[in-house]
């Protein structure tokens, strides 16, 4: 199937036009075409080549939202003119004890993400959201619930179910003290679906500026990393602590604020960490963790608790066109809080 869609062709150019084929339909396999797809902070890394293994030319995109154009002569769950939803991976063994668990993202042979991967059949390149459709074997396709805003719901893919996930599993809910490090695209999201499970939800920042918008997302209070005396106050203070920032930083601080048997998770993708002293996790039954998106059950659970809740991420649309200018801005931290590619304006550019 020919198929137009932004790519980088080498980590230093810019992503342009790219016309490449989506494989014919298998009988697993259902096909989307693309209407929104969210900008996330990885695609700009993997552009790049920030963390090596980047496959060019490169078609990013992890975060799309569909209507289901044709479905294979084995698929029972999706028909033609369903909205659907596609996040991180498009395929897995299935066979493995993880994939028995609902744990897809944690596969024993490897998950196949939706871009910078590998066809466990034929070892070409996957190619992501930011093109006009999408190939996609049925078990990873999600259901879009009815009332979920679409135009904003994209970055629930990634961005959702990556703060979405921890909370759950380490059983965040009414009572539980929750400190969310970070106020950006992840942070910005735990803040909401925290609320929304019904937690005592704080956000520690490191500037003052963000205490306004963090008490606009709805988190109760604010807590200012740079002044020792509120620190010191807050120490013990939390069950669970939820660190979104995606750069190197020291966790020591963090680790004082948590309570006995509390748990700090790590859902920042990052370099090598400084070390802490091994006595700040003894002297409490302190645990620091880390969390990877979720799998696809989990994922459907994410987006039927969204719509149920009317939570969505704070979004930017913009057209195809823009996302050079968009991945400048996101550098510079200069989006509040996700961007979301009308992937319309890619037909538009097609035809221009």
């Amino acid at each position: 199937m020919q198929c137009i869609g932004y790519a980088a062709q080498d980590a230093t150019t810019p992503l342009a036009p790219f016309h490449f084929q989506r494989r014919e339909l298998r009988p697993e396999d259902v096909a989307i075409d693309i209407l929104y797809c969210g900008v996330c902070h990885s695609d700009l890394h993997q552009t790049r080549d920030d963390w090596g293994g980047s496959i060019f030319p490169m078609v990013p995109g992890h975060e799309i939202l569909g209507k289901v154009s044709a479905v294979g002569s084995g698929v029972t769950k999706y028909k033609v003119g369903d909205t659907v939803a596609v996040g991180c991976m498009v395929d897995s063994c299935l066979e493995c004890d993880q994939c028995d668990a609902g744990e897809e993202q944690y596969c024993r042979h490897g998950c196949t993400v939706t871009y910078n991967g590998r066809d466990r059949r034929t070892n070409e390149p996957t190619y992501g959201g930011y093109s006009k459709a999408v190939v996609v074997r049925e078990e990873f396709v999600l259901r879009v619930p009815d009332g979920l805003d679409l135009e904003r719901a994209a970055p629930l893919l990634c961005a959702g179910i990556t703060t979405y996930s921890p909370l759950r599993k380490w059983n965040v809910g009414p009572g539980t003290r929750v400190g969310v490090i970070g106020l950006g695209g992840l942070g910005h999201m735990g803040v909401k679906l925290a609320v929304g499970l019904g937690a005592d939800v704080t956000v520690v920042t490191t500037s003052k500026s963000k205490e306004k918008d963090a008490l606009a997302l709805g988190a109760h209070h604010v807590l200012l990393s740079t002044d020792p005396e509120a620190m010191k106050a807050a120490a013990s203070g939390f069950d669970f602590i939820l660190d979104t920032v995606p750069v190197e930083h020291d966790l020591s601080p963090y680790l004082e604020l948590l309570d006995v048997d509390g748990s700090l998770v790590i859902v920042g993708a990052i370099a090598p960490m400084p070390g802490f002293h091994s006595y700040q996790l003894l002297g409490a039954r302190r645990r620091i963790s880390g969390s990877a998106i979720g799998g696809i059950a989990e994922t459907q659970e994410l987006l039927d608790f969204c719509a149920e809740k009317n939570i969505l991420p704070d979004c930017e649309t913009i057209p195809i066109d823009y996302i050079n200018a968009a991945f400048d801005r996101m550098q510079k931290s200069d989006v509040k809080y996700r961007f979301v590619i009308d992937m319309a304006s890619l037909v538009e550019t097609e035809a221009a």
